[in-house]
């Protein structure tokens, strides 16, 4: 079975590595990301995952691959990966001292076939302080990432309570991704 992974996220590549699997190839999909009127977030990255895997697998039809999406939401807002400091600082100040959803859709194409699920977990931080925020983002791990936070950095510190997947947060859910790769056999 070739495997290939339809995303240049390094972190994803790690988290798969931890479960022992190697893809064969990584093909990034070029696709927009902007999320559609009203879309919540659950269906925003389901929707993701699929359109990228189905991208990639118009380019290798005998392969199985896999895709992902990962987004920060309070409520119904989706945080996307913040485009300046700024953009990041607003972000940062929103997620103080509140719960949010971390939202990941997987999906696995193989022959035409599509295997998919979204994963959610709840993350809560402490209230921050502008030096802590300010901290944060002198670190420039806001950069890239959803919700403009990484918490396997310096994030993690901030943290409160989580509920449900460490590996979602980080990006990729390694129970049901490998739970979708399997089935896929």
């Amino acid at each position: 079975m070739t495997l290939i992974l339809a995303s240049a996220s390094p972190r994803r590549l790690s988290l798969l590595a931890q479960a022992g699997i190697t893809p064969d190839q990584v093909a990034a999909a070029d696709i927009d990301e902007t999320p559609l009127p009203r879309e919540l977030p659950t269906a925003y990255v389901a929707r993701l995952a699929c359109e990228k895997a189905r991208a990639v697998a118009v380019q290798y039809p005998h392969a199985v691959v896999l895709a992902a999406d990962t987004t920060v939401a309070v409520g119904r807002r989706i945080l996307g990966k913040p485009e300046h400091a700024d953009e990041a600082q607003r972000f940062l100040r929103l997620l103080s001292g509140r719960r949010h959803r971390v939202h990941t859709g997987i999906c696995v194409v193989r022959d035409g076939c599509v295997r998919q699920r979204t994963v959610t977990t709840q993350v809560q931080f402490k209230p921050f302080s502008e030096s802590e925020i300010a901290a944060y983002l002198a670190t420039g791990e806001w950069q890239g990432v959803a919700g403009g936070y990484r918490i396997q950095g310096m994030a993690e510190r901030y943290i409160v309570a989580i509920h449900g997947s460490y590996s979602n947060v980080v990006g990729l859910p390694l129970r049901e991704t490998c739970q979708l790769l399997e089935s896929a056999r």
